[in-house]
């Protein structure tokens, strides 16, 4: 008997597989042309994205340029104990941790703030206008960005001559490494707030105008509009691009960083990314950057996946 009922539970399974094949099928031939736009978009991501990802076997094997494309010889976790004994890296990690946070803790909320602002201006033209003020640094190129940095920070540029007027001295903010965070983040918030707005600006039109309407019946003012209405409106878009900013915790802006730090800054300023670039670009030594980029992967990994977990079991919101 027990026989028998395993043959009709797989007959039931194999026919239930076959029938959402055949709906599979009918749904792609009727919108093909909706679904071969779907190509480009996963060629991309095969190529360039997961493609690379078989070159991460190099940590695990020594490799030497001009060789094998996959290593000469197993080393296993060789290199990865190599920078575990590295105090360098665990420098390198520290300011990470550091730039990721305070990017995190300043620069997030920031966008928010701004997009909550901008909803209380009732005159139009004015919010048009400062919308597309804010907007604008973003389309500017790091290299530019840099390179404004460089010259308002600079002996003799605008903060210092502001500085001097006040204090009758000149500070060498780039060249003083308890400096670069603060440039860091500062430059963050200017060229990424407006842009970071758009997604909280879309998420408010969303919010049903009659809410609002009652609440003012209910004597409500404006801050307990905000605070009850509001913000639980766009929570579920907060919730979802604050667990993506987790996830790229460690990524910090590695071309910002890369052109505006020196030798004397690196104290605060080298990264993960910075430090991958010297070592494995610059000294060629591709399999120990290699380990480094791996374990920095996996604990962004690692980052994404608590963050979705303890959104679902205290908001009931996630990315999956």
């Amino acid at each position: 008997m027990a026989g028998i009922d395993k043959a009709r539970n797989a007959h039931v399974l194999t026919g239930t597989k076959m029938r959402k094949l055949t709906r599979l099928r009918t749904v792609i031939r009727k919108d093909w042309q909706l679904y071969s736009l779907l190509l480009l978009p996963l060629i991309y991501l095969i190529i360039f994205k997961y493609g690379p990802m078989i070159g991460n076997v190099i940590a695990f094997r020594r490799f030497v340029p001009g060789g094998h494309l996959f290593g000469e010889e197993w080393v296993g976790f060789h290199y990865f104990k190599m920078f575990i004994n590295d105090p360098t890296f665990w420098k390198v990690f520290t300011n990470t941790l550091m730039l990721g946070g305070l990017t995190l803790l300043i620069c997030f909320p920031m966008p928010i703030i701004f997009a909550l602002l901008l909803n209380e201006i009732k005159a139009k033209k004015f919010k048009k206008f400062v919308q597309t003020a804010s907007y604008l640094p973003h389309f500017l190129s790091i290299v530019i960005v840099a390179g404004m940095i460089l010259q308002l920070t600079a002996l003799n540029g605008s903060i210092n001559v502001i500085v001097e007027f006040f204090t009758g001295e000149k500070i060498n903010f780039i060249q003083q490494a308890e400096w670069f965070r603060t440039i860091y983040i500062t430059s963050d918030i200017w060229q990424g707030m407006g842009w970071g707005a758009i997604l909280y600006l879309a998420a408010l039109t969303t919010i049903d105008d009659s809410l609002y309407e009652a609440a003012k019946i209910d004597g409500a003012n404006r801050w307990k509009q905000t605070l009850h209405i509001t913000i639980p409106g766009i929570l579920p878009t907060i919730i979802t691009l604050l667990i993506l900013n987790i996830g790229s915790f460690l990524a910090v802006g590695f071309e910002k960083i890369l052109l505006i730090y020196n030798p004397l800054t690196y104290e605060t300023s080298d990264v993960i990314s910075t430090y991958l670039y010297r070592v494995g670009l610059e000294s060629s030594n591709f399999s120990y950057a290699t380990a480094i980029g791996l374990f920095e992967s996996i604990i962004g990994l690692v980052l994404i996946l608590t963050a979705n977990g303890i959104s679902r079991k205290l908001t009931e919101r996630s990315l999956w």
